[in-house]
C-alpha cells in the first residue's frame, strides 16, 4: 500500500521499498539544546552522517519552508529555458562549477555511463556580494531577493550544525562556524537541480555513489530517488523517504577530514524515483556549505575526541577551493579526454570503514 503522504499532487513515494532509519530532529529542539535530541543528533553524525531535520515546530523553520517554496518554483521555470540559453552559463571551461551543467556532462561510475540531470549553481558569494558578480539568465537576476533570503537562513541551520558538532567534540568555541562565515570567501552555493523520468527499459544510476564535497548539505526535494548506502559490509542500498516539512541534513568531506574519521560523510547516490514517481520529473532544492576558500582539508587541533593520526600517515596538502574544484569538475567529458576517476572522488574509502 503506498504511503498517503504527498506534495502537492505528486505521486506517493510507495511503502514497499527499503527506506534509510534515518533519525527525525526537531530544529526547536536542537536551537534549546533539549539534551537528548543533541544525543541524538551526535550519533546520527558519527554513525550516518545524514538525518532529517523537522522546521515545522520553528519561526526560522517556516521561513526557510517558505523560501524553499518560493525556489522550487523559480527552479521549474528556470529549467524550461532553452537549451542555447541555459549553456551560456556553463562556465566549467572557465575552472568555475557555478552556473549551468546540462544532462550528460559528468562521468557517473567506471564504465563511463554519464549522469541524467541538469542543475544550476549560484554562487553565494555573488548574491551577498563578496564577489564579482556573474551572468546570469535574466529569471535569476529577477530572483536575487529570494535566493539570498534561502542562502541566509540555509546557512544559519549549517552555522547551528557546525556549532552543535563544536561542542559535540569539545573544540574551542566557535572553531568550526569561523571557518564557515557568511560573509567569507566560499564555494557555498545553490544547486537547481532537474531530473526528467528515465525510459522504462533503461533506468540507471542518474548521479554516481559519492560523498558530498564540502562540509555540511542542506536538501529539500519532493520525490523520492537519493539513496545512501549505509556502514556495514552487507550493507544494500536504500532510498531516502521525502517529508513534508522537513529538509535531508548530510555531512561532507571536510568534516570528514577536520575529524579524522570520527564524524561521518555517507556514501550516496540518486537513481530513478519509486513506483509511481518514475514518471514525474524530479526537481530538487540544496544549499552546498563549504569551508571558507583558503581553509586546508587537515585534521583538526584542539580535541582530545578526534582521533590521531597514525605515525605513517602524511595528509595531503590541500585547501578547500582546490579540492572543491577537483571534485566537481574531475569528471566532466569535455574538460578532459582521459578521465582519472579515482583522483576525483572524495572520501569515500574512508566512508566505507565499518563503524563499530
Amino acid at each position: 500500500m503506498a504511503s498517503t503522504e504527498n506534495f502537492d499532487g505528486l505521486p506517493p513515494f510507495p511503502d514497499n521499498v527499503p527506506t534509510a532509519p534515518l533519525l527525525r530532529l526537531s530544529l526547536e529542539n536542537l536551537l534549546r539544546h533539549d539534551n537528548e535530541e543533541i544525543q541524538r543528533f551526535g550519533k546520527a553524525c558519527e554513525e550516518i552522517g545524514f538525518f532529517y531535520l523537522d522546521f515545522r515546530d520553528s519561526q526560522s523553520g517556516e521561513s526557510i519552508l517558505e523560501d524553499a517554496d518560493k525556489l522550487f518554483k523559480i527552479g521549474e521555470q528556470l529549467f524550461e529555458l532553452d537549451l542555447e540559453e541555459k549553456v551560456k552559463y556553463d562556465f566549467s571551461k572557465e575552472n568555475s562549477y557555478f552556473g549551468y551543467k546540462g544532462k550528460g556532462a559528468a562521468v557517473v561510475d567506471r564504465q563511463g555511463n554519464v549522469d541524467r540531470n541538469e542543475f544550476y549553481n549560484v554562487s553565494k558569494d555573488d548574491i551577498m556580494g563578496i564577489s564579482k558578480s556573474l551572468p546570469a539568465p535574466q529569471l535569476l537576476q529577477k530572483s536575487r531577493a529570494p535566493i539570498k533570503s534561502f542562502m541566509k537562513n540555509a546557512h544559519s541551520v549549517v552555522t547551528l550544525v557546525l556549532d552543535l558538532l563544536n561542542e559535540h567534540l569539545g573544540l574551542p568555541p566557535s572553531t568550526l562556524s569561523n571557518l564557515h562565515r557568511l560573509n567569507g570567501v566560499s564555494g557555498d552555493q545553490v544547486r537547481f537541480i532537474k531530473a526528467p523520468p528515465q525510459p522504462m527499459d533503461d533506468r540507471r544510476t542518474a548521479l554516481g555513489e559519492h560523498t558530498d564535497f564540502g562540509s555540511v548539505t542542506v536538501l529539500f526535494n519532493r520525490l523520492g530517488g537519493l539513496q545512501i548506502l549505509p556502514p556495514g559490509e552487507d550493507a544494500e542500498w536504500c532510498y531516502v523517504r521525502p517529508l513534508p516539512g522537513h529538509a535531508i541534513i548530510n555531512l561532507g568531506d571536510a568534516m570528514v577530514k577536520f575529524t579524522n574519521g570520527l564524524l561521518r560523510s555517507n556514501i550516496h547516490r540518486v537513481v530513478s524515483p519509486p513506483g509511481q514517481q518514475a514518471d514525474t520529473t524530479r526537481y530538487s532544492l540544496v544549499y552546498f556549505a563549504r569551508p571558507e576558500d583558503h581553509v586546508p582539508l587537515k585534521r583538526l587541533n584542539g580535541s582530545d575526541r578526534i582521533p590521531p593520526l597514525p605515525s605513517d600517515v602524511v595528509e595531503e596538502d590541500i585547501n578547500s577551493k582546490d579540492w572543491i574544484i577537483r571534485r566537481a569538475l574531475g569528471r566532466r567529458v569535455e574538460l578532459y579526454s582521459n578521465i582519472d576517476f579515482d583522483k576525483a572522488a572524495g572520501t569515500e574509502q574512508m566512508s566505507r570503514r565499518i563503524k563499530v
